[in-house]
């Protein structure tokens, strides 16, 4: 996540002047797209890209918490992305690793709780332990929810979902005449969260990747060319504003909003 510079939070654009702030969405998330394609395009290896995409990532968090944002989900590394090449994995867990070590402190600074949802059993240990400490010590926050999505997938939540009220069901617990979408909800990752009224992916990849597949029913979807490494506050206001000009429905017409 970059080195958050501790002065922080500092004015946004003025662009965000038009912004509605009446209108913002609780629950932004993110498909950080682009990395390495930016790094090739720039004769760099693809860790490169992941370094430098740490830095968009201070600058959203940051961008986001100016706004008011409530939550804020991050899609750092999926399941799928264990089938990358070694070294690109090994570097990408230290990476985080030593993000989280040095980021806490500024989180707690800026009261921003720090989430984590994913299969960890598949995280080095130390990896989780850092985690850990990092969720641990941001708990007491009460300001922007950053939720990091990692070893994370789709499927493998609702899969999980399936498994546990399936145990309920056989030890007694539940009867399947009451199971409901409450009860698929309440035992997702992302029970604790609203689901995201707005879903933004970047790098001009048009797909959700696995990623949020049963929260993401009614959010907003907005595709952006901008590799990653390139995504700032100003295009962070751009999704916002695009955003606010569409009429939310939900199966509705105009006229019944």
């Amino acid at each position: 996540m970059g080195t958050f510079a501790a002065h922080w939070i500092t004015p946004m654009s003025s662009l965000s002047a038009l912004i509605n702030k009446e209108r913002l969405p609780r629950h932004i998330a993110i498909i950080m797209d682009g990395n390495g394609r930016w790094a090739k395009e720039k004769g760099e290896d693809r860790l490169y890209g992941h370094y430098q995409g740490v830095e968009s990532v201070r600058d959203i968090v940051e961008g986001a918490a100016e706004l008011g944002i409530e939550y804020l989900t991050l899609y750092a590394f999926s399941t799928e992305n264990w089938d990358r090449p070694a070294d690109e994995v090994s570097g990408l867990m230290e990476l985080l690793v030593t993000t989280i070590r040095k980021e806490v402190s500024t989180l707690n600074k800026n009261n921003i709780r720090l989430h984590v949802i994913g299969d960890l059993n598949m995280l080095p240990e130390h990896a989780r332990n850092e985690l850990q400490e990092g969720l641990d010590m941001t708990a007491a926050n009460t300001g922007l929810n950053l939720v990091m999505a990692l070893s994370y997938s789709g499927r493998w939540e609702l899969l999980e979902a399936v498994r546990n009220i399936a145990k309920a069901v056989k030890s007694g617990e539940l009867d399947p005449a009451e199971i409901d979408e409450q009860t698929l909800q309440n035992n997702l990752s992302t029970h604790a969260f609203p689901d995201p009224e707005l879903m933004i992916r970047t790098s001009g990849e048009y797909r959700i990747s696995n990623f949020l597949l049963y929260q993401l029913a009614y959010a907003e979807l907005y595709f952006t060319d901008v590799c990653w490494p390139d995504f700032r506050k100003k295009n962070l206001v751009e999704a916002l504003l695009d955003y606010q000009q569409r009429e939310r429905r939900f199966g509705k017409i105009s006229e019944q909003l």
